[in-house]
């Protein structure tokens, strides 16, 4: 018995981190309510962020009260998460994915491990197969352009089989400079890097996030079906409504903004 499609839908403005994890929550809810029935979609969600530190939940408070204030007073966000990992940036000109799927759909049910494998050979793939980029080995979660410069992270939750959170990649040279002002996800010795500055040259955000679809389905053994809001019922209302905010909200702090005393 074949599986039942994913559903994907890009939004091509920089989202609120905070207002897309409400989002990702709502869906989670629906899916529980709809699971009996087996009527709950699979969804992904292909985004930009607007500029946002976010930390993770293996982080205490006090050890980030402090990043929290200097880096708001760059002109991010701070956003404390519910996803594995450390401290990490998203934003403009880095392509973030939410996989809110159901691994019991799966025989077996698919375990966690397995899931964060599967994300992070899809991304892999992107980059050779798109871009010719050879990613090497690391002992670290994440994809990794050499054994110093990380292009691409992955932080997921998975509550009663169904993921949320997901993973990130650099693709313009636009966050390189935000990372820059971190210590991401607690390595030290690691710098970010991106497809643009890997290759020297501009690259077409829309072919990249096109990529990163055929990827996944190929990797998770899914049809990908274009969402149309029209026939989702809340889960359109709500892309519509996201997508409206993020209109309104304007344009967004391209670097840094570092204030002198």
């Amino acid at each position: 018995m074949s599986l039942a499609p994913v559903f994907y839908h890009y939004f091509s403005r920089p989202l609120p981190y905070a207002r897309t994890w409400n989002f990702q929550q709502h869906i989670h809810q629906l899916q529980l309510h709809l699971r009996p029935s087996s009527a709950h979609p699979d969804v992904l969600l292909l985004l930009q962020h607007r500029p946002t530190y976010t930390s993770g939940r293996r982080q205490s408070e006090s050890e980030i009260n402090q990043d929290r204030i200097r880096l708001q007073d760059l002109g991010a966000d701070f956003v404390s998460a519910t996803r594995g990992g450390q401290l990490t940036y998203h934003g403009p000109g880095q392509v973030v994915g939410y996989p809110l799927i159901d691994l019991s759909r799966y025989t077996p049910t698919m375990g966690a491990r397995e899931y964060v494998c599967r994300i992070q050979k899809l991304m892999e793939a992107h980059l050779r197969d798109s871009h010719g980029i050879r990613p090497v080995p690391s002992e670290h979660t994440g994809v990794f352009l050499d054994p110093s410069t990380k292009i691409g992270s992955i932080g997921v939750q998975v509550r009663h089989r169904l993921t949320s959170h997901g993973f990130a990649m650099n693709i313009t040279r636009e966050p390189l400079p935000w990372f820059n002002e971190i210590v991401a996800c607690g390595l030290d010795d690691v710098k970010a890097g991106s497809i643009e500055s890997k290759l020297g040259k501009a690259v077409d955000f829309n072919q990249e996030v096109s990529g990163i679809i055929s990827q996944f389905g190929k990797f998770f053994g899914r049809q990908m079906v274009k969402l149309d809001p029209r026939e989702h019922g809340e889960i359109g209302e709500a892309i519509v409504a996201l997508e409206k905010e993020a209109e309104a909200a304007g344009p967004w702090c391209s670097g840094p903004l570092h204030h002198t005393p």
